[in-house]
C-alpha cells in the first residue's frame, strides 16, 4: 500500500441528526477552517523571497516564521492542523458515546473502550498486574522451539518476534489471500540506529530504556539483560535488509513451501511459529529472503534466557501506553521525546481516540462520517478523480519515450483503476469483540486478537475488494497495487486539500495533486510492476523499462544531493516511489485544471495566474516544520521526502513552473531543460 505521507443517501440526513452536542465554549467542529477567501493563505507567503530563489519559502515563509510546533508534537503543518480537527471530532463522538448509559452495539463498545482508557486512576491501581499472566507464560517456555511458537502468537497479542507475519492479497494471484513473512527483531526505528555512529546517543538511551522497562516488569538482572538485548538486536541489524532494498516488489516476492523454508532458514521452528500465529498454510511468501537464514541462525545461537528477556521487554514496551504511569511515562520519554524530540506527551483523551481509531476504526468511522462528512463532497471528488484520470490517459498517449505495446498496457491499467472515496459501502461488524469496563490492557489485547483472527481466517480465500486500508477520520490517501485502486478517506476532503467554495486552481493543486499522486503510484518504480488486474508481472518492453529506470535514477540523484540537516541527506532510493508520485501528481493536477476550463480563459486572482495558483495550492499542502530528531528519524525510515522537498524538487522539473514564475538560468530554482526529469 503506497500512502500519500500520505448508505451515501442516508448520510446527509444523519449529518444534523447525529452531530454531537458541543459545550458553549467548544471549538466549532462542523467545518475545517478555510485558507482564505479563495482557498489559499496569501498572507502566509513571504514576498521578500522570490519564487525563482526558493519557491517553498515564497509560498509559505511568513506562515512558517510564525509557526511554533506544539509541545505535544514532533512536527506540525497542514496535515497536522487538519489531523487536530479530526481528533477533536473523534473526541466529540467518542465522549458522546461514553456518556450515554443506554448505548448499544458498537456505540456501547466505543464508549466502554474510551472509559477504560481515560480512567487513569483504575489503570494506576492495577500497576504492572496486567502483565503478570503474559510474563508467566514467557517464564514457563522451556525451549527455543516453544519460543518460536510463542513469537508466532504475538501476532494477536502484545509482544515481539524475530519475524513478522501478515495476511494480504497474493501479489501474483491477487484474487486470493496469502501469508507473508518479513524480517523483524529490532526495537529501534531502523537498522541505521544500531550501525551508524550518529545515532549512538539514541542507542545508548535505548539500552537504558530496555533496563527500565525490565525493572518495572520485575524481570531479573535488568541491566545485564538490557545489554544482551541491544547486542542481540545489533547483530540482527547487521544482516537485515535496508528499507530501500525492502521496497523492491520483485525481490520481496519469494514463495516457499513451509517445509522447504525450514531447510532454507534452519534454527527457527517455522511450523511452531505459524501454528502459534494461527496461520493454517503450507505456503508462505518471504520478503527479505536472504536475511532469513542469517536471522534464524542468530536466533538459534541466542541463549534461551536472553530470548525470554527480549520477549519480556517487547511485551512491556508494546503494552506500556496502556499500563500505569511509570510504564507510560518511560515509553513516552524514550519513544517520543528521545527519538522524535517531542517535549510534552499528548493529553490522554487524544491518545484514547487514537487507540480507538486504531483498534475499532470502522465502528468509530461510521459515527464520524454520519456527524461530519457532507455527502455532496463525495460527488465533487468523483468529478475531480475523473478529470485527473483523463489527464493521465492523455499524458500516457503523448509520451515520446514509451513504445506502443507498453502504452497499450498502461492505458489498460489506467482504465481498470478502482476509486474509493470517503468511507466503505459496507462497515465492519464488531459484534464478536468483547470490550470490558476497566480493562484497558485486556481491551487492546482482545481487539488485536479480533483483528488478527479476522484476517487469518481468510487465508487462501477470495480477496474482499470492498475492504478499506484506512479509516474515514484519517488524513491520508493510498494506492493498492494488488487491487489497482486509489482510496481517499473522508477526513482529507477538506481545506487545505479541498475547499468546495475555493478557487478550482488551488483545489487542483491540493486535492488534485493528491489524486494524481495516488494514480501515479500505479506507475511509479514499483507500482508499474503490477498490471491492471493487480498481478505482479512484467508488462513492459525491455527498451521502455530501461528508459524509465534511467529517468528514475536521474530523479533519485536530485534528491540525494539535498542535505536536510548537517550530514543527513535524503535517501533517493528509499523515497523514489513517493518522489515519482509527487512529480506525476503535480503534472496531472496542472493538466486536469486546464482540461476543466474547456477552452475558456483562466481567471487571474489577486494578480496570480491560474498556473501560479495550482503550484501554490500544492505548496500550501506541504507547509510545516519538524523537530530535528524527528527529521533524522524520517530520513532513515520514511519513504517520503521531507515536506519542503516534495515541493522544491518536483517543480524544478516542470516546464510550466518556469513559465509561471519567470525562472531563468542562474536562479536557484533553475534546472537546465536537458537535466529535467521526464517520466510521466
Amino acid at each position: 500500500m503506497k500512502t500519500l505521507w500520505l448508505g451515501a443517501a442516508s448520510a446527509a440526513a444523519l449529518i444534523c441528526a447525529s452531530a454531537p452536542a458541543l459545550a458553549a465554549n467548544a471549538p466549532d467542529l462542523s467545518q475545517a477552517p478555510r485558507m482564505g477567501p479563495w482557498g489559499f493563505d496569501a498572507a502566509g507567503r513571504d514576498l521578500s523571497v522570490a519564487p525563482s530563489k526558493d519557491f517553498f519559502d515564497y509560498a509559505n515563509g511568513t506562515y512558517l516564521n510564525k509557526l511554533e510546533i506544539p509541545a505535544d508534537r514532533s512536527r506540525y503543518g497542514a496535515f497536522d492542523a487538519l489531523n487536530e480537527l479530526s481528533q477533536n471530532r473523534m473526541r466529540a463522538v467518542v465522549e458522546k458515546a461514553a456518556a450515554n448509559p443506554g448505548a448499544t452495539g458498537e456505540e456501547a463498545k466505543i464508549g466502554a473502550f474510551y472509559r477504560s482508557f481515560v480512567d487513569e486512576a483504575a489503570v494506576e491501581t492495577l500497576g504492572a498486574k496486567p502483565l503478570a499472566g503474559d510474563l508467566a507464560t514467557i517464564r514457563a517456555i522451556k525451549s527455543q522451539d516453544e519460543m518460536a511458537g510463542h513469537m508466532g502468537g504475538t501476532s494477536r497479542r502484545f509482544g515481539g518476534s524475530f519475524f513478522g507475519s501478515y495476511v494480504h492479497d497474493d501479489a501474483k494471484d491477487p484474487e486470493k489471500y496469502a501469508a507473508y513473512l518479513v524480517q523483524g527483531g529490532l526495537g529501534l526505528p531502523d537498522r541505521d540506529y544500531y550501525l551508524d555512529a550518529k545515532f549512538a546517543p539514541q542507542k545508548t538511551a535505548y539500552e537504558a530504556y530496555v533496563a527500565k522497562l525490565l525493572t518495572l516488569a520485575g524481570w531479573e538482572k535488568p541491566a545485564e539483560n538490557a545489554a544482551a538485548i541491544v547486542a542481540l538486536e545489533t547483530e540482527i541489524a547487521k544482516v537485515s535488509w535496508t528499507r530501500a532494498e525492502r521496497r523492491d516488489d520483485d525481490k520481496t516476492y519469494n514463495p516457499f513451501e513451509v517445509a522447504k523454508l525450514q531447510a532454507y532458514a534452519p534454527g527457527f521452528d517455522w511450523k511452531a511459529y505459524l501454528d502459534g500465529a494461527g496461520l493454517k498454510t503450507d505456503r508462505v511468501i518471504v520478503s527479505e529472503n536472504t536475511a532469513f537464514p542469517k536471522i534464524a541462525a542468530i536466533y538459534a545461537a541466542t541463549p534461551l534466557d536472553t530470548l525470554k528477556a527480549w520477549s519480556a521487554f517487547n511485551l512491556a514496551d508494546q503494552s506500556a501506553p496502556y499500563l500505569s504511569k511509570a510504564f507510560d511515562q518511560a515509553h513516552y520519554e524514550f519513544r517520543s521525546k528521545t527519538l522524535s524530540g517531542q517535549p510534552v506527551q499528548q493529553p490522554r483523551w487524544k491518545r484514547g481516540v487514537i487507540a480507538i481509531d486504531n483498534n475499532v476504526g470502522e465502528a468509530l468511522g461510521k459515527v464520524y462520517v454520519a456527524a461530519y462528512f457532507p455527502a455532496e463532497n463525495k460527488a465533487k471528488m468523483e468529478a475531480l478523480v475523473g478529470d485527473i484520470r483523463t489527464a493521465m490517459g492523455a499524458r500516457i498517449e503523448k509520451l515520446d519515450w514509451m513504445g506502443p505495446a507498453t502504452k497499450a498496457k498502461a492505458l489498460e491499467k489506467l482504465a481498470k483503476f478502482r476509486v474509493k472515496i470517503a468511507y466503505p459501502d459496507t462497515w465492519r461488524d464488531y459484534s464478536g469483540l468483547t470490550i470490558k469496563e476497566g480493562d484497558l490492557y485486556g481491551n487492546i489485547q482482545r481487539a488485536s486478537a479480533f483483528e488478527w483472527d479476522y484476517r487469518a481466517a481468510r487465508l487462501g480465500g477470495p480477496v474482499d475488494d470492498e475492504e478499506w486500508g484506512m479509516t474515514p477520520p484519517t488524513i491520508n490517501a493510498y494506492y493498492s497495487s494488488t487491487k489497482n485502486e486509489i482510496v481517499f478517506p473522508a477526513a482529507i476532503l477538506q481545506p487545505p486539500f479541498f475547499d468546495p467554495q475555493g478557487d478550482p486552481a488551488v483545489n487542483y493543486g491540493g486535492i488534485g495533486g493528491v489524486i494524481g499522486h495516488e494514480i501515479t503510484h500505479g506507475f511509479d518504480d514499483q507500482g508499474r510492476k503490477s498490471d491492471g488486474d493487480g498481478k505482479l508481472t512484467d508488462w513492459w518492453t525491455a527498451e521502455d523499462a530501461a528508459k524509465f529506470d534511467a529517468q528514475a535514477k536521474k530523479f533519485g540523484k536530485q534528491y540525494a544531493a539535498v542535505e536536510v540537516l548537517p550530514g543527513a541527506n535524503i535517501n533517493g532510493d528509499l523515497t523514489m516511489g513517493e518522489n515519482i508520485a509527487d512529480l506525476g501528481g503535480l503534472l496531472l493536477a496542472l493538466d486536469a485544471y486546464h482540461l476543466s476550463l474547456k477552452g475558456q480563459p483562466a481567471p487571474v486572482i489577486d494578480g496570480l495566474t491560474a498556473d501560479q495558483r495550482v503550484f501554490l495550492g500544492w505548496a500550501q499542502v506541504w507547509r510545516g516544520k519538524y523537530r530535528d530528531d524527528r527529521m533524522r528519524q524520517q530520513l532513515v525510515s520514511d519513504p517520503h521526502s521531507p515536506p519542503k522537498y516534495r515541493v522544491q524538487v518536483p517543480v524544478k522539473n516542470i516546464d510550466a513552473f518556469y513559465e509561471a514564475f519567470g525562472v531563468k538560468p542562474g536562479d536557484a530554482m533553475y534546472v537546465a531543460p536537458a537535466d529535467r526529469v521526464r517520466i510521466w
